[in-house]
C-alpha cells in the first residue's frame, strides 16, 4: 500500500501525532514531554491530534507560551477561540520562517463531532484529521476531506490517527486521488501492534521517507508512537 521513491530535496519533513492530551502511559499529564519528542524528530510542520483538552472551551492541551520557550514552531491559527491550539482537537505548528499560505476548517459527519484542518506550506496541502470509530462513519469523512480539497488533491498530503485497524480495506474513497502510506505500527506506544496513524498523498508529491518514531520519551509521552514523513514535489 505504500511507495516510498527516493529524492535528493525533500520538500518538507512531516509528523504527525496523537498526542492523547498530553497525559503519557504512566498517567502524567506532561506537555513538556511531548515538545521534547518533537524537537527530538525536528519536523518541519507538526500535525496534532487531541491537541486540546474535550470538556469546556477545550482549553489547549500544551501552554501556548511553553511552545514559544521550547521549540522554534509557531501555532497556525486554526482555533475559534483564545484558549484552544486547533480546531476538533487538531492543530498544526510550523517551524519558524516557513509561510502558511493558506488554511481551512473541514467539517466532517459522524456520530460525534469531528473535523479536519488544512495549512498550505510551502506549495503542500498539509491536512490534519482524527478519524472516527467506525468504519461507516469514517469512509464519509475521507469522502469529504476528499470533496473539499477539490483541485487541491494533487499537493495535498492528509496525515492523522485514522482509526482503521485494517490495512488492506477501509480507505476506498482516497484509492484514486492518493497513495496511502502506512508508516509502521503506531498504536499502542508501550507494544506497538497496529498502524493506526498514517498518510495519504496527492499526485504532485513525492513520499521519500517515512516512519515511526519510537526513541526516547515517544514510548511513554502518549499512547501513540508519532508517525513522520519527508515529502518533495514531483518534478
Amino acid at each position: 500500500m505504500s511507495s516510498v521513491a527516493s529524492s535528493p530535496k525533500p520538500a518538507l519533513k512531516v509528523v504527525s501525532y496523537n498526542i492523547r492530551k498530553a497525559m503519557g502511559i504512566d498517567r502524567r499529564r506532561d506537555p513538556a514531554r511531548i515538545l521534547q519528542v518533537l524537537n527530538q524528530i525536528g519536523a518541519d510542520v507538526v500535525v496534532l491530534q487531541e491537541a486540546d483538552l474535550r470538556l469546556g472551551p477545550r482549553p489547549a492541551a500544551i501552554p501556548r507560551f511553553l511552545i514559544a520557550q521550547e521549540t522554534d514552531y509557531d501555532v497556525v491559527d486554526l482555533a475559534r477561540n483564545e484558549v484552544s491550539l486547533g480546531w476538533h482537537g487538531n492543530a498544526i505548528f510550523v517551524r519558524r520562517g516557513l509561510e502558511v499560505t493558506q488554511t481551512a476548517r473541514i467539517e466532517l459527519p459522524g456520530l460525534e463531532p469531528r473535523g479536519a484542518v488544512m495549512a498550505r506550506v510551502e506549495g503542500v496541502n498539509v491536512v490534519g484529521a482524527h478519524l472516527g470509530l467506525l468504519r461507516r462513519y469514517r469512509l464519509k469523512q475521507m469522502s469529504q476531506i476528499r470533496d473539499h480539497l477539490g483541485e487541491l488533491r494533487a499537493e495535498a498530503a492528509i496525515f492523522g490517527d485514522f482509526n482503521e485497524w485494517s490495512d488492506v480495506r477501509g480507505y476506498e474513497p482516497w484509492e484514486r486521488d492518493f497513495t496511502l502510506t502506512l508508516p509502521g505500527r503506531s498504536y499502542h506506544a508501550s507494544r506497538p501492534f497496529v498502524a493506526l496513524d498514517g498518510i495519504a498523498y496527492g499526485s504532485a508529491l513525492v513520499l521519500d521517507d517515512a516512519g515511526v518514531e519510537q526513541g526516547g520519551a515517544a514510548r511513554r509521552a502518549s499512547d501513540h508512537l508519532p508517525i513522520w514523513a519527508q515529502l518533495s514535489r514531483r518534478s
